[in-house]
């Protein structure tokens, strides 16, 4: 069985595209960091017969997520898709915002994805194969002054994907992005629509590979 691993799993996009794939036969593992408020989703989960779990990461401790691999791997056997969730979503302009808690959302917003791509790629490589799934807005594309500090992480984000995708395609590695419009982070529908984006990259044969999907 397939493992799915997502970091900084919310009630939104994150356990929507979790629910999305532990359809298809996927072990799910879920975290975030307070992974007890996970609990209801993981019983749910097992309940309809689903392997699932729930673990505890700090998304701006690098050493914390390359732990969580570690440990994902080493219980699973595989890491074959990684989606990278998490984010803050401080709402402060650059004349309000502090150093200190810019610096602090950069670290959750592109910091830890870079790390987590970092840390799940040999273990893909040694597999020769793998999806790495980032969750992009449209801030990224289209900068909020009010919004700043995730601005900068969604289009570092995106930047990631689209820089990467070439390279890691050559290696049978698929990196895509879900540019989402901004909606209601709760929003069960618009939710899952971001999922099945999420799953359509996921699904697409190698020559259909992108490195982005805008939603809606």
């Amino acid at each position: 069985m397939k493992t799915f691993l997502s970091i900084g799993t919310g009630p939104g996009i994150g356990l929507a595209t979790a629910d999305r794939f532990s359809t298809e036969d996927f072990n799910i593992v879920l975290s975030s960091r307070n992974p007890e408020q996970l609990g209801k989703y993981v019983r749910k989960f097992q309940s309809e017969g689903r392997v699932s779990a729930a673990l505890g990461v700090d998304a701006s401790d690098p050493v914390r997520i390359q732990q969580l691999l570690t440990r994902v791997f080493q219980q699973y056997g595989s890491i074959d898709v990684l989606h990278y969730n998490a984010a803050s979503l401080r709402k402060s302009n650059i004349a309000e915002q502090p150093t200190n808690t810019f610096l602090s959302d950069l670290s959750v917003n592109i910091v830890g994805a870079m790390v987590a791509i970092q840390s799940v790629l040999p273990l893909m490589l040694a597999q020769g194969k793998g999806t790495i799934l980032l969750t992009g807005g449209r801030f990224g594309v289209m900068p909020a002054p009010e919004y700043i500090s995730l601005s900068v992480g969604k289009a570092g984000i995106r930047s990631l994907a689209i820089g990467l995708f070439d390279d890691l395609k050559r290696q049978g590695i698929h990196i895509g992005t879900v540019t989402a419009s901004a909606s209601n982070g709760t929003d069960t529908a618009w939710s899952m629509g971001v999922a099945q984006a999420f799953w359509q990259l996921y699904c697409a044969p190698y020559n259909d590979w992108v490195a982005e999907i805008a939603y809606p």
